[in-house]
C-alpha cells in the first residue's frame, strides 16, 4: 500500500459502500475514530454511511443509516461521548434482529462495517459477518423486494473492522484501547482535588473507581498519584489486609503525612471472592484509626469530558488504518481489530485478541490470579511491581557506601518530579545514599547538594515543573568545580533528567573522563522537554503534557470562532526546530495545517493553503486553524503568515494570531507523564545500580566504558540504553534534533483528514501481528 499513488487509492473505493457505528459504552475519542473513518472513506472515493444508535439504529434502519459528506463530522474531534449514539440492543443478539440488520444495510449496497465498541461489541460483528451470506439467503426465501441478479459480487461477503473503545483497557493485544487515557485524566483532576482538601482537613478519601472486571484505571491511578492504598480485581489482598493497611496508614501519619489515599476499583474483591466496597473501607479506617475518612465514587465522570490528545490521536490513527484494512479486504481476509503498538497502528486477528481477553476473566474466576496479572499484560504486570516496590517503605536489607547524585537540567518538564520520586525511592531502597542538586549543571558545580529521605519527595508525582530547580547551564565550563563537588560528596553515579542539555551535558562530562578520572562513575539521562527532542527515545516527558496543554488552547480558540463568520486562526507552537508538539497537537485539534521544520515550505505551500482555507469557508464552515512550529521558517515567521492570511483571504475570511509561549511548559503533569516519569526513574535506577557493582572494584567505582553512559530511551515498545556516544551520529546539533522522527508518519494523517491532496506512499500501512500471551501489552507507555 505504501507504494500506492494518491489515484491509485481513490479508486479503491469506488463504487463500494462502508458504514461506521459506535457501540456498548461511550469512551471519549469515539467522535474522533468517527470522524477519521468518515474522512478517510470519501478520501478513498467510497461512500460512507453513519449508522446511528449502534445496532439498534441498523436492525432499525430508516432515518438512522444516513449518507455522511465531508462536512458531517465537522467540528466533533474534541466532543467526548459519541455524537451517533450508542445503545444496547437485545434485538441484534437474535436472529430476526440480524436478519433485519443485513436486510438494512445490502438496501443501500453497504458490505464493509467499521464497529467502535467493546469486546461484546466486537464479538456481535464477528457473529454478523459469519452469518452474513445464510441471513441474505433467508431473505431472499421471505420473497421481499431486494434483487439478487443486479447484486455486484461483493454483496456476497460482509468485511468488518473493529475498533476498541473501552476506557477500562481491557482488550488483548492492543497496548491502549480508546478512552483509557482519557477517563485517566477525570480520574487524576479529581485525585489531585481531592488531595488539597484532604491535606487541608488532615483526611482519608477512599476513591472507588471504575473497573468491574479489570483493575487498570485503579493501579494506574494509584501509580501517578501515589496512593496509600490500592485494591484491584485482580489482585485480592491476602487475608489480614485490614491490619496491615491501617498500619501502613497509621505509620504514614507519624512521619508527617496529613493525608491518605485509598483507590479501589468497583470490581475490587478478597480472596474468597467477596466483594470489597468504598464503604466498607471507610467503615473500617474510621472504627481502627478514628481518622476522618470520606468515600467519594468516580462513577461515570470517567466517561465524560473531551478525550484526551493521546486519544484523539490514537482514534484517527486506528480510523484511517480501519478504513484501510477494509479496502484492502477479501473474502478470505479474517476480522480484525485495528490495535496499537508502540507507536504504530497494527491489525490484529479479532477472534484471538476476544478469546484472549476471556482468558482473564476465567483466570479470575478460577482464583489464578497470579496468572490474571500476566495476562493482563507485560506493562500491566510491570505496574502492579513498581507501585508494590514506591508505595511503602521498606527496611534497607544492607547499606552499601555508594552516593547517587540526581538534577535536572534544561527547561522545566511536566514528569520530572515524579522520575525524581521514584529515583530517590529506589536508590534508597538499595541502600544507596541520595543527593538532589538543585538548580542543574550550575548546582552540581557550586555544591549546591541536599540530601534526600523516603518522606522528602512524597506527593511530588502530580507537581508540574522542576521541584529541584533547573537551569541550561553545560558542565564544559564548570568541569574543576563538578568534579570538585563529585569527590567532596563522594558521588558513585550521576542521574540526569532533562532535555538536549541533559545528554549534551553527560556528553561533555564523557568525554572529559580521559582528563577526570573522578568522572569514571555510571551516568544516565532520562530525556525530558516538552519538544521531544532528545535523541535516543521516542518520548520525553513533558510531551504529553505539553501537547494536552496546546490542545486545550486550540480547543477554546476554535470555539472562540463560533460565534464569528469565518475566522482563520495562526496559532504559534513551542518545540524549537521539532515539529513533534505542532504535528500532534494539529492531528488531535483537526488543524487545517501544521508548518515544521522538518518539512520545508515555500510560498506556493502557503498559497495552496489560502486556497483551501478560502475554499473550505464557501462550505459554510466558520474557522480555520494553522499551527505553526516556533523556527519551522527562518522568514516565514508567524507575523509574516498572519500577515499573508489576512491579505490574501480579504473579504472572505479575517485572520488571528495566537502565541501560546510558555503555558505549554506548565501545569500538572498528565497522567502517562506521571506513569512514565515513575517506570524511567525506576529504570534507571536499576541500571545505575548494576553499573555500580560492575565496577566496584578496589574500594571505588571506576566505569569508563562508552555503555555506563547512557540516554534512557522508550523506542517503540522496548527500553533501552543508548551509550551517548554512540548517539552523536544519530544527531543534528546544530538544530539540537534527532536526525530521524518517527512521528513523521503521522505528518499524512493531518493532511488527509484536513482534505489536503497529498501523496498515499507517505503513509505507513499497518502491520499483522499475532496475538500470543506475552505480546499482550496495556499502557502507552511500556
Amino acid at each position: 500500500m505504501c507504494s500506492m499513488d494518491l489515484e491509485k487509492l481513490k479508486m479503491t473505493g469506488a463504487g463500494r459502500a462502508m458504514a461506521v457505528l459506535t457501540s456498548g459504552g461511550d469512551a471519549q475519542g469515539m467522535n474522533a475514530a468517527v470522524r477519521a473513518v468518515t474522512r478517510m472513506g470519501i478520501y478513498v472515493g467510497a461512500k460512507v454511511y453513519l449508522i446511528h444508535e449502534g445496532y439498534q439504529g441498523m436492525v432499525d434502519g430508516g432515518d438512522n443509516i444516513k449518507l455522511a459528506n465531508w462536512q458531517s463530522v465537522t467540528n466533533i474531534i474534541q466532543l467526548g461521548g459519541t455524537v451517533i449514539g450508542s445503545a444496547r440492543c437485545k434485538a441484534f443478539t437474535t436472529r430476526e434482529g440480524r436478519i433485519a440488520a443485513a436486510f438494512n444495510l445490502v438496501k443501500k449496497g453497504i458490505t464493509n462495517l467499521c464497529v467502535c465498541g467493546g469486546d461484546g461489541s466486537l464479538t456481535g460483528a464477528n457473529i454478523f459477518r459469519n452469518e452474513w451470506s445464510s441471513l441474505l439467503d433467508e431473505l431472499l426465501k421471505k420473497g421481499n423486494s431486494l434483487q439478487p441478479d443486479k447484486w455486484p459480487p461483493q454483496h456476497a461477503n460482509l468485511n468488518i473492522v473493529g475498533l476498541v473503545g473501552s476506557i477500562d483497557n481491557d482488550f488483548c493485544g492492543t497496548d491502549m484501547t480508546i478512552g483509557a487515557d482519557s477517563a485517566l485524566h477525570r480520574i487524576m483532576e479529581i485525585i489531585d482535588a481531592i488531595m488539597t482538601t484532604a491535606q487541608s482537613h488532615q483526611r482519608t478519601f477512599v476513591l472507588e473507581v471504575m473497573g468491574r472486571h479489570c483493575g487498570y484505571l485503579a493501579l494506574v491511578s494509584a501509580l501517578a498519584s501515589g496512593a496509600d492504598w490500592l485494591l484491584i480485581p485482580e489482585a485480592p489482598p491476602q487475608e489480614g489486609w485490614e491490619d496491615r493497611m491501617c498500619h501502613r496508614l497509621e505509620g504514614s501519619r507519624t512521619k508527617g503525612s496529613r493525608l491518605n489515599i485509598i483507590i479501589l476499583a468497583e470490581g475490587a474483591i478478597d480472596t474468597n471472592g467477596k466483594p470489597i466496597t468504598s464503604t466498607y473501607v471507610k467503615d473500617l479506617v474510621g472504627k481502627r484509626l478514628g481518622y476522618d475518612t470520606r468515600v467519594t465514587v468516580l462513577g461515570h465522570v470517567q466517561r465524560g469530558g473531551t478525550p484526551s490528545a493521546f486519544d484523539r490521536i490514537l482514534s484517527c490513527k486506528l480510523g484511517v488504518e480501519a478504513v484501510i484494512a477494509l479496502m484492502e479486504a477479501s473474502p478470505d481476509t479474517p476480522p480484525c481489530a485495528i490495535g496499537l503498538s508502540g507507536n504504530h497502528a497494527v491489525r490484529l486477528p479479532l477472534m484471538e485478541c476476544v478469546e484472549m481477553t476471556k482468558l482473564v476473566q476465567t483466570a479470575m474466576n478460577e482464583k489464578r490470579f497470579d496468572e490474571a496479572i500476566k495476562l493482563r499484560g507485560g506493562s500491566f504486570e510491570n505496574n502492579w511491581k513498581i507501585y508494590k516496590l514506591l508505595a511503602f517503605q521498606k527496611p534497607v536489607q544492607s547499606e552499601t557506601s555508594f552516593s547517587l547524585a540526581i538534577l535536572n537540567v534544561g527547561a522545566p518538564a511536566a514528569g520530572m518530579n515524579a522520575a525524581v520520586r521514584s529515583a530517590v525511592r529506589l536508590a534508597l531502597a538499595h541502600g544507596q545514599k541520595v543527593f538532589a542538586v538543585h538548580d542543574g549543571f550550575q548546582g552540581l558545580a557550586n555544591g549546591n547538594l541536599v540530601e534526600m529521605k523516603w518522606h522528602s519527595v512524597a506527593g511530588w508525582t502530580g507537581q508540574g515543573g522542576s521541584l529541584l530547580g533547573t537551569k541550561r547551564t553545560l558542565p564544559e565550563k564548570h568541569m574543576a568545580e563538578i568534579v570538585e563537588t563529585i569527590t567532596k560528596f563522594n558521588i558513585s553515579a550521576l542521574l540526569v533528567i532533562g532535555g538536549f542539555e541533559g545528554y549534551v551535558g553527560v556528553l561533555q562530562l564523557f568525554e572529559a573522563r580521559s582528563r577526570f578520572d573522578e568522572l569514571c562513575i555510571p551516568m544516565c539521562v532520562i530525556p525530558a522537554t516538552v519538544s521531544n527532542n532528545v535523541p535516543g527515545t521516542d518520548f520525553s516527558l513533558g510531551a504529553d503534557t505539553a501537547v494536552n496543554a496546546a490542545m486545550e488552547s486550540c480547543d477554546k480558540i476554535k470555539q472562540s470562532a463560533s460565534g464569528t463568520k469565518r475566522r482563520v486562526f495562526v496559532v504559534e507552537t513551542m518545540g524549537g526546530f521539532c515539529g513533534y508538539l505542532a504535528t500532534c497537537t494539529g492531528i488531535a485539534v483537526g488543524a487545517d495545517a501544521a508548518y515544521i521544520y522538518e518539512e520545508p515550505i515555500n510560498i506556493h505551500d502557503l498559497k495552496t493553503n489560502v486556497d483551501h482555507l478560502t475554499e473550505k469557508m464557501k462550505q459554510d464552515i466558520q474557522r480555520g486553524l494553522v499551527l505553526r512550529n516556533e523556527k519551522c521558517h527562518e522568514n516565514y515567521t508567524t507575523d509574516f503568515i498572519h500577515r499573508l492570511y489576512s491579505s490574501e483571504g480579504k473579504g472572505i475570511f479575517d485572520c488571528r494570531v495566537n502565541v501560546l509561549g510558555h503555558l505549554q511548559q506548565g501545569g500538572a503533569p498528565s497522567p502517562f507523564d506521571r506513569n512514565f516519569g515513575t517506570k524511567l526513574g525506576v529504570k534507571a535506577i536499576q541500571w545505575i545500580s548494576e553499573r555500580l557493582n560492575e565496577n566496584f572494584r578496589q574500594g571505588r567505582v571506576f566505569a569508563n566504558s562508552p555503555d555506563t553512559a547512557c540516554v534512557l530511551g522508550l523506542n517503540r515498545k522496548v527500553i533501552s540504553f543508548s551509550p551517548v556516544t554512540e548517539l552523536k551520529d544519530r544527531t543534528d546539533f546544530e538544530h539540537r534534533v534527532p536526525l530521524v522522527h518517527w512521528w513523521m508518519n503521522l505528518r499524512p494523517l493531518l493532511k488527509m483528514l484536513a482534505k489536503y491532496q497529498t501523496s498515499f506512499c507517505e503513509y505507513v500501512p499497518g502491520e499483522i501481528e499475532h496475538v500470543t500471551r506475552r505480546s499482550i501489552s496495556i499502557d502507552h507507555g511500556f
